[in-house]
């Protein structure tokens, strides 16, 4: 499945994992690691080029300029790598994401576009607006430094999500989380 237009795609990979205590890019996922998986996911979707968020020279990977700033600080160290563009930003660690759920961000008219409730998968418009957003999340020390707080500030659109298809969404986080999906 390929889109139309032209977009990219962001893995957000470059967390502590202190939950899973382990590198959650580097686990095994059918093969390959889960980075790969999320990387051909995108390209599989349509993605032009894929960025990764991260310290991962195998897969350029761009460390965050602002430490300690989860994944709001790897959006902003990537988006000031990359030139203007739509992107699907997706977390490393949701394998079971699909190209057609990437697609029904991808056809909505706005600056940032994710299913109800939850902060990813998104599509985003990579611009200098949004750069600015980040920055100020970033930097401001009473801002909450989180994408829902980003999405707020965009106007994002929330699209609805079926209750079957929420699973397609589930992260692990944990090695409990990792165990009931890896099995």
């Amino acid at each position: 499945m390929t889109t139309s237009t032209a977009i990219d795609g962001i893995v957000l990979a470059g967390g502590l994992s202190s939950r899973m205590g382990r590198d959650k890019a580097l686990l095994p996922w059918r093969g390959r690691t889960l980075l790969e998986h999320m990387r051909d996911v995108l390209i599989e979707a349509g993605a032009q080029r894929v960025w990764v968020s991260g310290d991962y020279p195998a897969f350029d990977g761009i460390p965050d300029q602002v430490a300690r700033c989860g994944p709001l600080g790897g959006l902003y160290s990537v988006s000031l790598a990359m030139p203007d563009t739509v992107a699907w930003v997706v977390p490393v660690d949701m394998p079971s994401l699909t190209g057609a759920l990437l697609h029904r961000l991808h056809g909505v008219p706005s600056a940032c576009s994710v299913f109800s409730g939850e902060p990813l998968p998104m599509c985003l418009q990579i611009n200098d607006h949004c750069r600015r957003a980040l920055r100020t999340l970033i930097e401001d020390p009473q801002a909450r430094r989180s994408l829902r707080a980003l999405q707020e500030r965009l106007a994002a659109t929330a699209l609805p999500l079926p209750e079957n298809e929420r699973a397609l969404l589930f992260n692990c986080n944990t090695g409990a989380d990792w165990e009931s999906i890896a099995t």
